[in-house]
């Protein structure tokens, strides 16, 4: 049977090695890797590397964060500029919040993605309202559906659960075969550095990054990993920015707890420094806040050594006005400033620049860090993440010698600027192909809105093997009294 496209002679990182091939394509997924292949159609990528589309496991979409701002990037926006890239996949967040019907949440988030999405996706779930309608009906539902991943907060006042609640999420995770996702910060030392700070007049940006200090990820970590040891739950924490945060999770891994870390663009290139530059510092306002160097250079450490498993974008688009950054203009508080940076489209581009081009990691390892890990931790594999025979031709035809210096103008999202902004790359996805289908070429889209598919996913990797128990439950275990989930 004749293959419909061929991606003919670039290096292609396959799944485990790199070789120079060409990647025969039928009917939306990878048919053959070899040699002369011959197709209807031909790229020529000789010269280029042809990499496994990314997946991007982190990003808000058309979400209304707590402070009730709904983000600048509906699902349209979001994936054509995420395609743009090189990221073929997403997974965003539906948003519960307090009082919210979790299938009635999950219906929007359904309707909305079909209706624009040009790439595939999943979602998450965030969950702020652990009821025993959400517990025991809604989310055994949810992950039936293929929605086997949920994230709960420790911090905001809006969306944090209590120590027990967190136990009640983890246990019906571990119960139904779910992925618990944890933002891991102390809530009372936030708030309560906070207060004084906002009476004592001290409102600017740069006051956020004073407040959420170092040890309120630290502390919130190593108690989080407490949690989902005592009912043998994994977690994967998400955005971490600290060495003390990363240590935790290495540590915790070392003695065999199934715990998974994540860091992302803002934490590798952003600085404190960054967000001291008076009311402009809101652009740069996200939680956890950017560090420092040192801070810098543990993270690129974590990637390195297997602390951190994915990086992803954590892409949160608010408009600096009064839609997004500045809801009372000049007068903001830095605690009333929505959090987020934009970076679905940067993702990748940054970390092919400063991290391959640079030397730090490996291609493999790139390539690892932003579609492999993410498609097997999260159930996504093996349809995504990789490139291999019998997987979705999804991928990304990248001219590693292509500069390209970044600007508000170069990126397609909806937020109106970027914090990457005068950055000189080199290497960029010049051809992106979805399912079989070219749909960025030349610097253009061809995906019509809504061709994008909802990724039902599987049990994923991340949960096998389970049986890990504290010598607390091993004892309940030898009296035949075992703990009910």
């Amino acid at each position: 049977m004749a293959l419909d496209l061929v991606i003919r002679g670039g290096r292609v990182a396959a799944a485990a090695k790199t070789l120079v091939c060409d990647v025969g394509i039928r009917a939306g997924r990878i048919a053959e890797l070899g040699e002369g292949l011959k197709g209807e159609r031909a790229i020529d990528a000789r010269g280029k590397l042809v990499l496994p589309g990314g997946v991007d496991s982190h990003c808000h979409v058309e979400q209304v964060s707590s402070f009730g701002i709904l983000c600048a990037d509906d699902f349209y926006s979001a994936t054509v500029s995420a395609a743009y890239g090189g990221t073929t996949t997403i997974v965003p967040f539906c948003a519960q919040h307090r009082g919210d019907s979790l299938a009635t949440v999950l219906a929007d988030y359904h309707q909305r993605a079909k209706a624009k999405a040009v790439i595939d996706y999943g979602f998450h779930l965030i969950i702020a309202n652990p009821d025993a309608q959400t517990l025991e009906a809604d989310l055994p539902a949810a992950i039936g559906s293929g929605i086997r991943s949920f994230k709960i907060f420790m911090t905001y006042d809006r969306m944090r659960l209590m120590d027990e609640q967190i136990l009640d999420v983890m246990a019906a995770a571990r119960r139904d075969g779910a992925l618990v996702m944890v933002h891991a910060e102390n809530h009372g030392m936030i708030s309560w550095l906070a207060g004084r700070m906002v009476k004592q007049g001290n409102t600017l940006p740069r006051y956020h990054a004073i407040c959420h200090t170092r040890g309120s990820e630290s502390e919130a970590i190593l108690r989080v990993v407490a949690l989902a040891e005592l009912v043998d739950c994994p977690i994967l924490v998400v955005h971490v920015s600290t060495p003390e945060g990363i240590e935790a999770i290495r540590q915790a891994r070392a003695r065999g707890v199934k715990v998974y870390g994540e860091t992302c663009p803002q934490y590798l290139f952003l600085t404190a420094k960054d967000i001291d530059i008076g009311m402009a510092g809101a652009a740069f306002c996200c939680s956890p806040p950017p560090r420092d160097k040192a801070a810098q250079e543990a993270c690129w450490h974590g990637l390195k050594d297997g602390a951190l498993q994915v990086y992803s974008s954590d892409h949160a688009p608010y408009r600096m006005d009064a839609s997004g950054k500045l809801p009372k203009g000049e007068a903001t508080t830095f605690k009333e400033m929505a959090n987020g940076v934009p970076g679905l489209e940067l993702r990748l581009p940054l970390l092919f620049t400063f991290g391959v081009q640079a030397g730090r990691i490996t291609l493999e390892e790139f390539v690892q860090l932003t579609a492999t890990r993410h498609a097997e931790i999260y159930g996504l594999a093996p349809r995504k993440g990789a490139i291999a025979v019998g997987a979705d031709a999804d991928l990304a035809i990248w001219d590693p010698d292509k500069k390209v210096r970044i600007t508000k103008e170069l990126v397609h999202d909806q937020t109106g600027y970027t914090p990457y902004e005068g950055r000189e790359l080199t290497g960029w996805p010049v051809t992106v192909v979805s399912r079989g289908e070219v749909i960025v070429e030349g610097g253009k889209l061809n995906a019509a809105r809504g061709r994008g598919q909802f990724l039902a996913r599987g049990r994923s990797a991340a949960l096998e093997p389970l049986g890990r128990q504290v010598p607390e439950m091993a004892q309940l275990a030898a009296w035949n009294t075992p703990l009910k989930l």
